[in-house]
């Protein structure tokens, strides 16, 4: 397994054809938001960002357009400039009069932010949602209408940290996910951070692609980061005189913490359990690699959940409920997905493969809601990201052009972060299940081994 980056996150690969499946990758990338105003309306609900005067809040507006259009829950409308476009229209409804709030008991006076928005016009745009964010002394003010009802879905009001905050970013992302969870009533995404390697350092950057930020601690090479439940801490391997250690580091402090009994040995590819009392890891000795699992709520307790016998079992990932763990076995001959027991007991193959054509399966992770476990797969010489129905055990090809590895869940498990080198270099990628949209996360080249986190109720400041 040495020399090979993978290894040391959820398993080596070794190339070999594999049968065909059913492709949901695309070519295309889409970078940014719907331009013009010429829409026809589809499946997802259009949204229209309210066009403001006045440079105070451009930088917020910005980042929650772009927040909701890669939530990909919406078609995003983006209006010409100019004045072509009047937001409102004083036939809508007389000042003073009231329209009822849709899904709610309560009443919105009529005004500049309920009945004066001309939403004939918004309608005939294909908009479902027009978002307007204002500003009220040191009030940010986000106000949803609902097109359809002609009145206001909810008003958000937030005191933002100043732009170059550490705290500020998140702070506005926390903003587009509460839009979206008043439009659909689905918790967003937008608040959440994709932990990578590159240069054998650990760095993360927000889930649209900005604020990079160094979060290794030490000069060491360090592999295979994997997130605590609570977004507040995440685990690692470090190379040191030969073995792998694994650390335990916050995200707000930068402080690390070896987790006991690791480093004599090569210990790798850590995976919390879902309470966070449990670390699982790959542990690499003469006699072969197994799972292990320790409390790290007590410091104590290591217990070993396989034993090889002339095979490798390592990779693990809890499900949701932590009662399970699926892994990688080579108990097969080439390295596949298995399943047992979070004890270690009912091993057994978990996604179907056919002997002598499918090639070797790695690096699983199963989703936030349970239903599915995205791993790669060799497929007739390069790697591609397939998924398993967990329910079913059925499994679908999802990518298909270029080298594809390495896939990591988004907290709605409908977004996955995985390494491509479609573009002619490896990068990160995001690709969306549902509608195959696909977008470049990290432009740079070298980032591999991503992380997705939890959904980050606060945004803790990191200092390595």
């Amino acid at each position: 397994m040495a020399g090979s980056d993978r290894c040391y996150r959820r398993g080596a690969s070794i190339r070999q054809s594999d049968h065909p499946a059913i492709a949901q990758d695309t070519s295309a990338i889409d970078r940014g938001v719907r331009i013009g105003i010429i829409y026809r309306p589809g499946v997802r609900p259009g949204l229209v960002m309210l066009p403001r005067t006045g440079a105070g809040l451009d930088s917020v507006r910005g980042m929650v357009a772009r927040d909701l259009d890669y939530s990909d829950r919406f078609e995003v409308i983006t209006l010409p400039g100019g004045d072509s476009i009047r937001l409102a229209t004083s036939s809508t409804a007389p000042r003073g009069t009231t329209t009822r709030r849709p899904g709610t008991g309560t009443a919105a006076t009529g005004g500049a932010q309920s009945g004066t928005l001309n939403y004939p016009l918004y309608q005939a745009l294909g908009a479902d949602f027009a978002l307007d964010i204002t500003a009220l002394g040191d009030t940010t003010v986000a106000t949803l209408h609902d097109v359809a009802a002609a009145g206001i879905r909810r008003t958000v009001r937030v005191t933002l940290p100043r732009p170059g905050d550490p705290d500020f970013r998140q702070a506005v992302h926390r903003l587009a996910d509460q839009t979206l969870q008043a439009a659909i009533g689905t918790p967003g995404i937008a608040a959440t951070r994709v932990l990578f390697v590159k240069d054998g350092k650990v760095y993360q950057i927000d889930q649209d692609g900005a604020d990079q930020k160094l979060v290794s601690s030490t000069n060491r090479q360090a592999m295979s980061p994997a997130w605590g439940s609570d977004g507040r801490q995440f685990a690692y391997m470090e190379f040191q005189a030969g073995k792998g250690w694994l650390y335990q580091q916050e995200m707000a402090t930068g402080k690390r913490t070896a987790v006991s009994t690791t480093g004599s040995a090569l210990d790798f590819t850590p995976a919390f359990s879902p309470d966070g009392q449990t670390l699982a890891f790959s542990r690499a000795t003469e006699e072969g690699t197994d799972l292990y699992t320790i409390n790290i709520k007590n410091n104590c307790c290591l217990r070993r959940l396989t034993v090889g016998r002339f095979s490798d079992n390592l990779s693990p990932t809890f499900s949701p409920d932590g009662q399970r763990i699926a892994f990688v076995s080579t108990r097969p001959g080439l390295p596949q997905i298995y399943v047992m027991a979070a004890d270690g007991t009912d091993q057994q193959l978990f996604a179907p493969f056919d002997y002598g054509v499918t090639g070797s399966s790695n690096a699983p992770e199963w989703s936030p809601d349970g239903q599915s476990v995205a791993f790669h797969r060799d497929v007739a010489g390069t790697l591609q990201v397939f998924v398993l129905d967990v329910r079913t055990r059925t499994v679908r090809q999802l990518t298909s052009v270029g080298r594809n590895e390495d896939p990591t869940w988004a907290p709605d498990s409908r977004h996955l972060a995985f390494v491509s080198d479609r573009s002619g270099y490896r990068q990160l990628w995001i690709i969306d299940l549902d509608t195959g949209r696909i977008r470049p996360l990290l432009q740079q080249s070298g980032a591999r081994l991503p992380a997705w986190s939890p959904r980050l109720s606060e945004a803790p400041s990191t200092t390595p």
